[in-house]
């Protein structure tokens, strides 16, 4: 069967422990009014609760049309992310969270915000966080870190809610079939042309944050390590600074083993100085093995995703009625090769 026309606008949403909200935000996304449609991907991360029934009932009742995609087990936000928008097909792409947390009203707003401006990309900031202070703090840290490590311009606040064109999805898509995903990394590759729009952001209604302190550290090492070689260069400026002072206390103690008849004093120092160049080699050398394994997992393929199934209505079909895919193992994981393989046959 053909496909409908591209919509304007997909809104892709990672689904995990979010049965008891993603109801409510697909019955207000789909209450928008989109000039030229609407389309909403809802990928569900592996979730154990019942997210993935809640979504194929939704995907069946009447509105805009929904695509339901089941990943095989939970990989992670970004990876999720990622799988959705290679199943996208808009001229605009929206990534938002299932909490509610960002209101659905603000889509709009946004699309529109980008389509008008002719941006490539548009990051949402808050006036306010409604977050722990713990994860208020550790995003400014990683905005922080992110400044310094990738090409994004300063001052920029990195959001999980923005809106993506079409030609930077289709890109970010294509060029990076890792295990270890950084959207916004992969974003600022492709391009600069990037704006920033203030939206509100409401406090959790229902359950709780899915992003542990685990999480937040293995995505800010994804971004850490991913996208810049500056740690190793910060491995190596730490060698020399600490070989520098090595040879500057070796050439003080040699002076004063000639000078003095009494033997070098300040063995307590030295053993100190022994445990921190050891600490020191130790976080170099954890730091290279970081890098080496990620590149033998991704040389060893590691997928970026797994779509056991994809759910969509039927044409002409409302209240239940669902054509199922089940893509290919040897196409389904990640990039270009999956959106391929996602595609009905004519």
């Amino acid at each position: 069967m053909a496909d409908a026309a591209a919509p304007a606008l997909s809104v892709v949403v990672p689904v995990y422990m979010g049965a008891e909200t993603i109801g409510e935000l697909v019955a207000a996304l789909r209450a928008l009014e989109i000039d030229g449609g609407l389309e909403i991907v809802l990928v569900v991360d592996g979730s154990p609760d019942n997210s993935l029934d809640v979504c194929k009932k939704l995907s069946g009742l009447p509105g805009a049309p929904i695509t339901v995609m089941s990943l095989s087990r939970n990989f992670g936000e970004h990876n999720a992310v990622m799988a959705g928008l290679s199943r996208a097909r808009g001229a605009y792409a929206i990534t938002m969270d299932d909490d509610l947390q960002n209101p659905p009203a603000e889509v709009r707003r946004l699309f529109e915000y980008a389509r008008d401006g002719g941006y490539d990309a548009v990051y949402t900031y808050y006036a306010e966080k409604q977050h722990a202070a713990w994860r208020n703090w550790g995003s400014r840290f990683t905005n922080w870190c992110a400044d310094r490590l990738i090409d994004k311009p300063p001052g920029l606040y990195l959001s999980s809610f923005r809106c993506l064109s079409a030609f930077v999805r289709e890109r970010i898509v294509t060029s990076y079939e890792g295990p270890y995903p950084y959207v916004d990394g992969l974003v600022f590759q492709v391009t600069q042309n990037v704006g920033r729009l203030e939206v509100d952001h409401l406090p959790r209604n229902e359950g709780k944050s899915n992003y542990t302190l685990r999480r937040l550290i293995r995505l800010w090492l994804a971004m850490f390590l991913n996208f810049s070689v500056m740690p190793l260069r910060l491995a190596t400026l730490f060698g020399l600074g600490f070989g520098a002072l090595g040879a500057i206390a070796a050439a003080i103690t040699i002076v004063e083993a000639i000078i003095s008849d009494r033997p070098p004093q300040g063995w307590a120092s030295l053993m100190v100085a022994v445990l921190v160049l050891a600490g020191v080699q130790l976080v170099v050398i954890g730091v290279i093995g970081e890098y080496l394994g990620r590149m033998f997992l991704a040389v060893n393929r590691k997928p970026q995703y797994l779509v056991r199934e994809v759910f969509r209505r039927g044409p002409g079909e409302l209240g239940g009625g669902l054509d199922i895919e089940r893509p290919r193992a040897d196409t389904q994981a990640g990039g270009q090769p999956h959106r391929k393989s996602s595609e009905p046959e004519s």
